[in-house]
C-alpha cells in the first residue's frame, strides 16, 4: 500500500505531456505476415526466454507449477502488475497478472482488476476483430474485439483524468499485439463509451474478473500482427458479425467468442455502431454508470 501511495502521489504532479502516450525506446519490426493469415504457434525469441529466467526467483513454486506455459505469456504473467479496484472503480492496490487471473483468487473476491476493450473501425465502418493466439493463458483461440488487455500499475497508466491512463495503455497494447504505430492511434481520439464489470471462467484454473473500459475509435491503420499474441485478424461489417455469432452459437467450425465481447455485442454494440456510422459517438458516452453482469 506504501507503493500505491507513492504512485498515486506522483499522479497529482504528472505533467500534461503524459497525454502523448507511453514512450518506446525501440519499435518492433514490421511482421512479414499479412493480414488475415493464421499466425499461432510460432516460437518465442531468445530474449523472451532470458527475461523469463530473470523472474524465476520471484515466481517461485507458482511458476514451476506452470512450466508448460508459453515463455512469453509466463513472463507477462509474473512481470505485469494489474491495477486492483473496488466495484466503484477506486484504485485499492496492485497484483501480478498471474494472481489476477487465478479463479481461486477471483472467487475469493480480492482481485477485481481494471481492463480495457478496444473497438477499432475503419473508414468503411467495419469492425476489426482478432483471434487470440493459441498460447494465451486465458481464452486461447477465441475471437474477440480489436484488442483486450489491462492498464498496468505504472504512472502513465494510472492517470484518472479523462481515462487517460487507460487510453495510454490501449495505445501501448495495440502496438504490442497488432503492430499499429502510436502515431496512427492518437490517445485523444480513443472515445471511452462506458464501463462494465463482469466475471468469466476460462477453464478450471483461469478466468477474468474485470472492470472493463470500452474504447471506440474510427481510424484506418496499418496492421502487423504479433504471432505471440494474435492468431488471426479480420474486418467485419454488421451482417458478417451476425453470421459469426450464429456460427459461434451453433458451435460451427469450433468458433468461440470471448465472454466480454459477447456481453458488449448483446447489450451495447449495435446501438453504438449506429453512432459510429453517423459520426455521433460522443452522444453515446456514459462513464458514470458501471454496468454489472
Amino acid at each position: 500500500m506504501a507503493a500505491a501511495a507513492r504512485s498515486l502521489a506522483l499522479l497529482s504532479t504528472a505533467s500534461a505531456s503524459l497525454g502523448l502516450g507511453v514512450a518506446r525506446s525501440s519499435a518492433r519490426p514490421r511482421s512479414p505476415f499479412g493480414r488475415g493469415l493464421a499466425l499461432c504457434g510460432l516460437s518465442s525469441s531468445s530474449s523472451s526466454f532470458a527475461a523469463t529466467a530473470a523472474v524465476m526467483g520471484k515466481a517461485g513454486t507458482a511458476e514451476a507449477a506452470d512450466a508448460g506455459m508459453d515463455a512469453v505469456q509466463r513472463r507477462l504473467m509474473f512481470e505485469d502488475e494489474c491495477i486492483l479496484v473496488d466495484e466503484q472503480d477506486n484504485v485499492i492496490g496492485h497484483d501480478s497478472k498471474y494472481n489476477c487471473h487465478l479463479m481461486e483468487k477471483i472467487n475469493s473476491g480480492h482481485v477485481l482488476h481494471r481492463a480495457f476493450s478496444v473497438f477499432l473501425f475503419n473508414s468503411k465502418y467495419e469492425l476489426l476483430l482478432q483471434q487470440r493466439s493459441a498460447t494465451k493463458v486465458t481464452f486461447p483461440l477465441v475471437w474477440t474485439n480489436t484488442c483486450c488487455s489491462h492498464p498496468l500499475y505504472r504512472e502513465s497508466e494510472l492517470i484518472e483524468d479523462k481515462s487517460l491512463g487507460v487510453r495510454n495503455a490501449a495505445q501501448r497494447k495495440l502496438f504490442d499485439e497488432l503492430g499499429i504505430q502510436a502515431e496512427e492511434l492518437p490517445v485523444d481520439q480513443f472515445i471511452p463509451l462506458g464501463r462494465m464489470l463482469y466475471k468469466a471462467p476460462s477453464d478450471g484454473k483461469w478466468g477474468e474478473h474485470e472492470l472493463d473500459y470500452l474504447l471506440f475509435m474510427v481510424r484506418d491503420v496499418e496492421l502487423s500482427p504479433n504471432p505471440e499474441e494474435v492468431a488471426d485478424v479480420k474486418y467485419v461489417n454488421r451482417d458478417e458479425l451476425k453470421e459469426l455469432l450464429k456460427k459461434a452459437d451453433a458451435g460451427e467450425g469450433g468458433i468461440k467468442l470471448s465472454p466480454w465481447f459477447r456481453l458488449v455485442v448483446d447489450n451495447f454494440l449495435m446501438g453504438w455502431w449506429d453512432h459510429v456510422e453517423q459520426g455521433t459517438l460522443e452522444e453515446a458516452i456514459d462513464m458514470k454508470t458501471i454496468h454489472k453482469f
